[in-house]
């Protein structure tokens, strides 16, 4: 007799997109739905049958997303050392580097559980994650980032998701944190937070606010997910898992919404 395959535990990392979540200044506005067609509108030309739909506007860093190497550039140079000029960048998108250019993400996670390691729900407004916080949580975890792996990091924030001042003021990395991370070569990370980084925090090194996204996406073409939601995760003691996303192919596009998922069990 055949035994059955014990249930996989599936965990929804997406944030639920509405008018009013919380959205970086830089990517206003960030979403409006609006039902365009009603039942009642052709109720009667089909018999009983009648159908409705909507019209989705928003912007593609809107939401929990995936951000496409094409989205940030190093003195003019996307990743690869390619110049950006109008060959490359026009008012369609980008000719390379767009984000249809991603494959489906399926991918051993790791989840670093911050949050959990300093014993609080949620890390201070404006904390910056170090070095040693991530492998102090890898180490009392018990795991360890191979390359490949998509990195996450729990930070508590995505607490905060009905709070838009709250959130945005959330924790996020230090750039020296995600120096150490891209160092370990995975193919993605992503934080329960607005952009990885903390927002508002200069990197003395680079000279600039944001330092992550010009360490993973034009350094090294690591891809960043934002505004994930990790909270069931990390309460599950979930650490490694099976990790798949898959990024809209909007062509020449800079990022797309998405809804990753992890398998456990």
């Amino acid at each position: 007799m055949s035994q059955s395959t014990p249930a996989r535990r599936v965990f929804d990392l997406e944030q639920p997109r509405t008018a009013d979540m919380p959205i970086h200044p830089a990517h206003r506005p960030g979403y409006s739905y609006t039902l365009h067609r009603r039942h009642e509108d052709g109720y009667g030309e089909d018999g009983p049958r009648s159908g409705a739909s909507g019209l989705v506007v928003m912007k593609e860093h809107a939401g929990t997303h995936i951000d496409a190497l094409c989205h940030q550039s190093e003195h003019q140079f996307l990743c690869g050392g390619i110049p950006i000029d109008s060959s490359v960048q026009n008012s369609a998108g980008f000719s390379q580097l767009g984000v249809e250019t991603i494959p489906p993400l399926v991918a051993t996670g790791v989840l670093l559980d911050v949050a959990g390691l300093k014993g609080v729900d949620a890390l201070p407004h404006g904390y910056a994650i170090s070095v040693d916080d991530l492998k102090s949580a890898a180490r009392r975890q018990g795991i360890a980032i191979a390359a490949g792996n998509v990195v996450l990091v729990h930070t508590g924030n995505d607490q905060r998701w009905h709070d838009e001042t709250g959130y945005l003021a959330g924790p996020g990395l230090h750039g020296d944190a995600s120096r150490w991370v891209a160092e370990q070569k995975p193919l993605a990370v992503g934080a329960d937070n607005m952009a990885w980084d903390v927002i508002g925090l200069k990197d003395e090194a680079l000279g600039c606010t944001l330092p992550g996204h010009i360490i993973m996406l034009v350094r090294n073409g690591i891809y960043i997910l934002e505004n994930l939601k990790l909270g069931e995760l990390a309460r599950s003691g979930v650490h490694t898992f099976d990790f798949v996303c898959a990024p809209l192919k909007l062509v020449g596009a800079t990022g797309s919404p998405v809804r990753p998922i992890a398998l456990a069990g």
